[in-house]
């Protein structure tokens, strides 16, 4: 899934259609390192989403607004005193570099005319997002690299702007035959890795695509390649240069078993694209209007669980902290309890001891003796310095020592492992946390658990935090609890006796409540949702498929004493199922 130069010049190519000759009417920097700008063009006011983030650098344009901070950050001032209601010239991509230039002409402070540049650099963990002069000298940037960091080049005001070329890639419009084909036998590799190592902007899936439209198999070595080979790859390589030229974009996501697994800006037969695919099918290919729609779907909800993941990092190493020292006390009390199982034998051998030990001759080291509880002969281990009676009383001391600490093992592990189970509730519960009001309940419960201090006696804070809302196909109403709290909440206060209530079997996961209302029984297709849920909000969502039980909420009971979220039931129903939820309606609230 990689967001690449061809996906770029998509973008690049709608930016230019919307944005040129429009002006800045807003700048706004939501986190610290993205940016949203809005335009008043012509044709109505437009926003363009610029990320520099390490994690996944973006840029697109978008019709969502998104929250600031009260007080805007140093960069944002800055952008705003010199580009505000300043009128965007052009936005060029130079080849197909990972790199946009948006040229902005505005007016300084004496009234003159004169033109800044804004330049988005999508690379990784290098990105970043610069503001440049019209002399290419750097006025500064949102992520300011020192020579401490780069070695190769510093992003700093008052330093020239430049790009580094850190890597020897040709030009793919550029590129003749001969240039390509020495590219790409100079290279040992398979064919796809040779050539997105050869040209710019070219991702590992443009490469595969470019070999299967040629008929190349993508894994075999250059070596292995003839002459027709070379042709024909070319030939698939000049087509897909000509339509960035034209710009003839096809933004499409292929899926496969109902997820997203890879997106591009030419059509990607490699996963079947535009053949005909049975309605039941798991694999498909879905067509978008645009590249920034495309993007904005696609990486919406990733870009949330990022950015949610960085702030829970705390929370998450409490909580593995505290699981990792579970287990090691849990694996250590399961040992003890091994050494515990031969309680009754040591018991055993003081009884016969007692009754036969009579017949032992003195100094002896073992003494056979028929068991009267299997009729079985045993032989029993003994010390020769020891009388029968005195090695009856060892057994008998070894089993009460033995029994005691059974008993108290027994509560123990019962204990821990409720304790394990819970920490891996409330890890289930971060990796599906998408807000800070979620996190906020999470941490509460850390709090009430005892895994954190709370602050300056402080009171309980005040949650904010919904479940999840679906809707099935045919129009029933489906929660799913965030967290142990709300579990707790959906089942013994919101749902009633004749709801359906599903969850994960033997797995930590979300409940999953179906309101019945006014009807008498769940048709199977919701059935099949709410199952599809309640695998999708578990630890097993990776699973191809997940075992689900569900059961009317009436027979779902809280043990007194019990962990949050814990529950218990006997007499459920089952199903396998798999965790794909693509078609199920969220409810929006």
């Amino acid at each position: 899934m990689a967001f690449d130069g061809v996906t770029i010049a998509n973008v690049v190519s709608e930016c230019k259609r919307e944005l040129i000759g429009g002006r800045m009417y807003k700048i706004a920097q939501p986190e610290e390192d993205e940016l949203l700008l809005t335009i008043k063009t012509n044709s109505g006011q437009k926003r363009l989403f610029l990320s520099a983030g390490a994690s996944l650098p973006l840029i697109y344009l978008t019709d969502t607004n998104k929250p600031s901070p009260m007080t805007a950050p140093n960069f944002c001032m800055l952008l705003r005193k010199h580009l505000q209601n300043g009128r965007i010239m052009d936005i060029t991509q130079p080849g197909l570099d990972r790199i946009v230039r948006i040229e902005i002409e505005h007016l300084d402070e004496m009234g003159d005319l004169c033109r800044k540049t804004l330049v988005i650099e999508i690379m990784g963990k290098h990105s970043n997002i610069i503001f440049v002069d019209g002399d290419g000298t750097i006025i500064d940037s949102i992520k300011r690299v020192s020579a401490a960091v780069s070695s190769v080049r510093e992003v700093l005001p008052g330093r020239p702007y430049f790009v580094a070329q850190t890597q020897d890639k040709l030009d793919a419009f550029t590129t003749e035959y001969a240039a390509f084909h020495d590219a790409l036998a100079a290279k040992p590799q398979p064919v796809f890795k040779a050539l997105y190592g050869s040209f710019t902007g070219i991702s590992p899936v443009l490469a595969q695509e470019l070999c299967h439209r040629a008929k190349v198999e993508a894994e075999q070595p250059t070596a292995a390649m003839t002459e027709d080979d070379y042709r024909s790859l070319f030939t698939a390589f000049e087509e897909m240069v000509t339509c960035i030229r034209e710009e003839r974009f096809t933004p499409n996501v292929a899926y496969s078993f109902g997820k997203p697994v890879e997106f591009c800006a030419i059509p990607l037969t490699l996963y079947g694209y535009g053949q005909t695919i049975s309605s039941d099918s798991k694999d498909r290919t879905v067509n978008y209007d645009s590249m920034s729609a495309l993007l904005e779907q696609f990486y919406a909800e990733k870009n949330t669980i990022t950015r949610i993941r960085q702030k829970s990092a705390d929370l998450r190493r409490i909580v593995q902290t505290a699981l990792e020292r579970n287990v090691k006390k849990y694996d250590l009390q399961l040992r003890q309890m091994k050494d515990t199982e031969k309680r009754d034998t040591y018991r055993v051998y003081g009884e016969l001891l007692n009754t036969y030990g009579y017949s032992a001759e003195p100094g002896a080291k073992s003494f056979d003796a028929l068991n009267y509880y299997t009729n079985e002969m045993v032989t029993i281990p003994l010390d020769p310095t020891l009388t029968a009676t005195e090695n009856a009383k060892k057994y008998f001391d070894k089993y009460s020592k033995y029994k005691r600490t059974f008993e108290a093992l027994s509560q123990l592990t019962e204990e821990v492992k409720a304790e394990i189970d819970h920490l891996e509730s409330i890890s289930a519960a971060l990796d599906i946390a998408l807000h800070e009001e979620d996190l906020a309940e999470i941490k509460e419960e850390l709090t009430e658990s005892g895994y954190i201090r709370r602050k300056g006696g402080g009171k309980k804070v005040k949650i904010t935090s919904k479940p999840f809302h679906y809707l099935s196909g045919d129009g029933f109403h489906i929660y799913v609890g965030k967290n142990n709290y709300q579990n707790d909440e959906l089942t013994f206060k919101f749902a009633t006796g004749n709801d359906w209530w599903f969850h994960a079997k033997k797995m930590p996961g979300s409940h999953v409540v179906v309101k019945l209302g006014n009807a008498t029984e769940l048709p199977d297709r919701t059935f099949e949702e709410a199952a599809k849920l309640a695998a999708y909000y578990s630890k097993g969502r990776d699973q191809e498929k997940v075992e689900i039980d569900y059961i009317q909420k009436k027979h779902v009971k809280k043990p007194a004493g019990a962990k949050p979220g814990f529950v218990v039931y006997y007499t459920n129903y089952s199903m396998a199922i798999d965790s794909d939820i693509s078609g199920i309606q969220l409810v929006t609230e």
